[in-house]
């Protein structure tokens, strides 16, 4: 297991959160990061952040999102957000935070998160029609996949978070 750097940026290419991370390794959804619990991150420039509980994060290969999935005592069992393609130099994953997030609750709700943002940042930062079908078409495929525990979101990560938990 490798060390990584975590770099969510918003467009425009500004610094979002950050953390480190270890590779854990990849199948047939991408490649899973696990972070322990003591783990510090921050969002752009601001004061470090310690996040008490563990979690494991999945960058999928050439899909525009990613998603983390949290240990049970965490008020979210799956947070995922919408990105650019998550795209590997070296040591560490980038990609660009599209405002739109999917959330599933510990209770099994499900929640489309941002859209405001969404709209305020397609006109503040003129995203291009094609990232926003983009983000629209992934966040759209997230609510039904993560609503029906399909693909990665059956279970797929109860191993590599056992590796961090």
């Amino acid at each position: 297991m490798s060390e990584v750097r975590v770099v969510y940026r918003k467009y425009g290419g500004s610094l979002h959160w950050n953390h480190p991370g270890r590779l854990l390794g990849e199948d047939e959804h991408g490649a899973w990061v696990g972070c322990g619990a003591g783990t510090v991150g921050r969002r752009g420039h601001e004061p470090p952040v310690v996040w008490e509980m563990p979690f494991v994060m999945l960058f999928p290969r050439d899909q525009w999102w990613t998603a983390t999935f949290n240990v049970d005592g965490h008020e979210t069992a799956i947070y995922c957000d919408v990105t650019t393609v998550p795209v590997w130099h070296g040591g560490e994953v980038t990609m660009v935070d599209l405002d739109l997030d999917v959330l599933r609750f510990k209770d099994g709700r499900l929640h489309l998160d941002d859209e405001d943002e969404f709209a305020e940042h397609q006109v503040r930062y003129a995203y291009p029609d094609e990232v926003i079908s983009q983000a629209e078409r992934s966040a759209a495929w997230l609510m039904d996949a993560v609503g029906r525990a399909s693909g990665p979101f059956g279970g797929a990560h109860g191993h590599w978070l056992s590796l961090v938990s």
